[in-house]
């Protein structure tokens, strides 16, 4: 019996299947949300800007503001007569957060409503709770992820060749609880079910995810077991031709 190769043939199986051990460790540790986490974070300069120097910086002439629009009702933002436009100066007036309105609500073609729309076109108001504000000082990972908002937002919901104005306020969580576009001929409102379905999609992204990271962790496990099962297989298969080597050897021997 050959000790020496038996000891560096298990050796090195058992090597084997250890690395791989440990790539599935890493590989389920590590996940695609630490990933993409990792790569949104910019350079240490860009790290270091508040949220409202990043914004401005990227968007000259936006309106920033710092007010909690959490308490204002989603019907009342919907109304043809809400003062938008409020937001659209800086610093904003705070008595817009009470506003009720003083009559029946009046009809997007009236000259009142066209006069709103067109002050706010081409321009880019956000707003923020102070919450929120306090909680982005010393987080330029939460800076980065409320700037990414502002991103998609602005991407997803204008139309190219068209004039029109944004309007986003955000709660304390970083998320948009409040949305206005205008554009020459039409205004888009949302509050509440803006934020229900953004929720909705990064569930299914989450989700998609969540199955993509166990399929790799079930390839790799896989590859150990395939991997281990070679090492049995070898070592059994050397066992028995030692086994007949040794008994030839023996009948041979005369016995």
């Amino acid at each position: 019996m050959n000790l020496g190769l038996d000891y560096l043939t298990n050796n090195y199986y058992m090597n084997q299947i250890n690395q791989q051990k440990k790539t599935v460790e890493q590989d389920s540790s590590v996940g695609f949300n630490s990933i993409l986490s990792t790569k949104a974070v910019g350079s240490t300069t860009r790290a270091q800007m508040s949220f409202e120097e990043m914004l401005k910086s990227k968007y000259p002439g936006v309106y920033y503001n710092v007010m909690d629009t959490s308490q204002i009702d989603g019907a009342l933002w919907g109304r043809n007569d809400y003062p938008w436009n409020a937001y659209f100066s800086e610093p904003a007036d705070k008595s817009v957060l009470n506003w009720t309105p003083s009559g029946a609500e009046p009809d997007m073609q009236s000259p009142a409503v066209h006069a709103k729309m067109n002050s706010m076109l081409g321009k880019i108001a956000v707003v923020i709770p102070p919450e929120l504000e306090e909680k982005m000082k010393n987080n330029p990972e939460l800076v980065q992820k409320v700037m990414e908002r502002v991103d998609s937002f602005l991407l997803t919901n204008s139309t190219p060749g068209e004039n029109e104005g944004f309007l986003m306020t955000f709660d304390e969580n970083g998320e948009i609880n409040h949305a206005c576009v205008v554009g020459e001929l039409k205004i888009t409102v949302s509050s509440s079910e803006f934020v229900e379905e953004r929720r909705a999609r990064e569930a299914k992204h989450a989700e998609y995810e969540r199955i993509a990271e166990e399929n790799a962790v079930k390839r790799k496990l896989l590859e150990q077991e395939n991997l281990e099962k070679r090492y049995r297989r070898t070592a059994t298969e050397g066992n028995i031709l030692k086994y007949e080597k040794n008994f030839l050897l023996l009948r041979g021997g005369g016995y």
